[in-house]
């Protein structure tokens, strides 16, 4: 109920009125059954922009770190996304991300939408980082398309760290979806695994025109601030008079 009460009265039509968003190919969003909607991931606005938009209820699988936050702050976070009823995902090792599968394939499983972002994290620079195979294995497991989407425009109007979006265009843009029944029961296959995900991340890259990088976007992001840290030690700051 607290889904369709944000969708259509509360953040909904403030979305629409504030971003005024640009909607592109939703007839490739199936309009019944299960189906995965894979895209990438500039902004915390995202989470809502995209199923705002979209006809159909979409459940996405979002980062525990969102249910788990301290203060009152954390709280009423947690308390939007459960009510919303987005899916805690813990990304601390493997068989957390064999719980993430599990979670989505019920999803699924009742022919619902699944959204989900093939990269893991959001993007820090702008650009489309190397996804992860899990989509692969849900869309083989579940026997489901993949619908590619591309969010532009939301990383200029709400970059890392920025609570207050700034008014930018924004288009959101979906992909034709994408068959995978040829690699039926194969599943357990890495090779396989990769290369379905590098098609969806290819359909994605077509859609969004960003800059591609053949890495993962956490140990992108692990590597800058080490270098960051490493250059705070060489150069400290002057202490203030």
């Amino acid at each position: 109920m607290f889904y369709y009460l944000l969708k259509y009265v509360l953040l909904g039509p403030l979305l629409r009125l504030v971003f005024r968003p640009r909607i592109e190919g939703l007839e490739n969003v199936p309009a019944s059954g299960p189906a995965i909607v894979a895209g990438n991931h500039l902004s915390f606005s995202d989470h809502f922009l995209m199923p705002a938009m979209l006809r159909r209820r979409i459940t996405f699988l979002a980062k525990a770190e969102y249910f788990t936050g301290p203060g009152l702050k954390g709280r009423l976070t947690a308390f939007f996304f459960r009510s919303a009823g987005q899916i805690p995902v813990d990304r601390s090792g493997k068989e957390a991300g064999q719980a993430a599968i599990r979670e989505g394939l019920k999803v699924l499983g009742r022919n619902e939408l699944l959204g989900i972002y093939p990269e893991g994290t959001r993007s820090h620079d702008g650009r489309l980082y190397k996804g992860k195979v899990g989509v692969a294995v849900m869309a083989l497991k579940a026997g489901v398309p993949v619908v590619p989407c591309a969010m532009i425009g939301t990383f200029e109007a709400q970059p890392p760290g920025k609570v207050v979006p700034n008014l930018h265009p924004v288009t959101i843009r979906f992909g034709k979806p994408l068959d995978f029944s040829r690699y039926a029961g194969m599943e357990e296959e890495k090779a396989i695994l990769r290369a379905i995900t590098d098609e969806i991340m290819y359909a994605i890259l077509t859609l969004s025109e960003q800059e591609y990088v053949d890495e993962y976007a956490a140990v992108a992001k692990e590597r800058q601030a080490a270098a960051k840290g490493a250059k705070e030690r060489r150069f400290p700051r002057a202490p203030l008079s």
